[in-house]
């Protein structure tokens, strides 16, 4: 069985030494226009997946939602939605959210108050200003909509350490959605899920795990595809744990200790 094996990706040399802000500092990133948010904490676990009997293994990171792949650049998803007309555009507010890598923030806050900077609006400005300048500050996520049928995607990205790459994919539409208890709803629910499924189908071919999950190998940190009702969800786990793997060993690599002597 054929297995893909993830490009080593070079760490971009981010973490230079750079001055403290002082209370004041300001930063021509206007963060009041963006949301920042602290990463999540790794959630790793996975489920056994198997390949159905007869089923071949299937390329699952050339699949696409809407032109995006898994491996995508920001920037490239960036240009192809925000800069261009197209079926989906970026929802109207808060449609990038930006994030400080947990483990990274952790350090920044240490270092600020290092500085006597203790108000947390000023620590707050203080680290915000340190990650952008360090390009620990990355597009999280990017959320897009389609006017006119209501279907969004949520495109999640890795952190700059990996190059700031789609890592999944979430797409949602309304077919498993029911107006009210008639019987005339229910008979649309279905027949809108039929015709959902086998637009899948026709994109993507069979499942070759279950019923609705196309595998690339039974190994679940390997891209793989999860269809349910009204939404596809398709994911890179393997990229996102070696971004996670890389932050968590940097960040504490990197932590500006006091100048212990003795």
């Amino acid at each position: 069985m054929k297995k893909l094996v993830h490009k080593n990706i070079n760490i971009i040399a981010l973490f230079l030494l750079l001055p403290i802000p002082v209370l004041g500092a300001t930063d021509s990133f206007d963060f009041n226009n963006f949301i920042i948010t602290d990463s999540a904490d790794a959630d790793l676990t996975t489920s056994a997946i198997t390949m159905n009997a007869d089923a071949e293994p299937v390329d699952v990171s050339n699949f696409d939602i809407a032109g995006i792949i898994l491996g995508t650049p920001f920037e490239n998803v960036e240009s192809l939605f925000f800069k261009n007309n197209g079926l989906y555009a970026p929802r109207s507010k808060n449609a990038i959210i930006y994030t400080i890598n947990k483990d990274w923030k952790y350090n920044l806050d240490y270092e600020c108050r290092l500085q006597g900077i203790v108000a947390p609006a000023e620590l707050e400005q203080c680290i915000n200003t340190l990650a952008k300048n360090r390009g620990l500050l990355y597009a999280s996520e990017v959320h897009l909509l389609r006017e006119n049928t209501g279907e969004t995607i949520t495109v999640y990205f890795t952190s700059n350490a990996t190059d700031n790459l789609v890592w999944k994919i979430v797409y949602n539409n309304d077919v498993n959605e029911i107006e009210g208890d008639h019987e005339k709803f229910e008979n649309q629910r279905e027949k809108k899920i039929l015709v959902f499924w086998q637009n899948v189908l026709d994109k993507y071919g069979a499942p070759n795990s279950g019923t609705d999950k196309w595998i690339t190998t039974t190994n679940p940190y390997d891209p793989i595809m999860t269809a349910y009702y009204g939404a596809l969800e398709l994911v890179d786990l393997g990229r996102y744990s070696s971004d996670e793997a890389k932050n968590i060993q940097q960040a504490r690599e990197n932590f500006k200790a006091k100048s212990y002597a003795f």
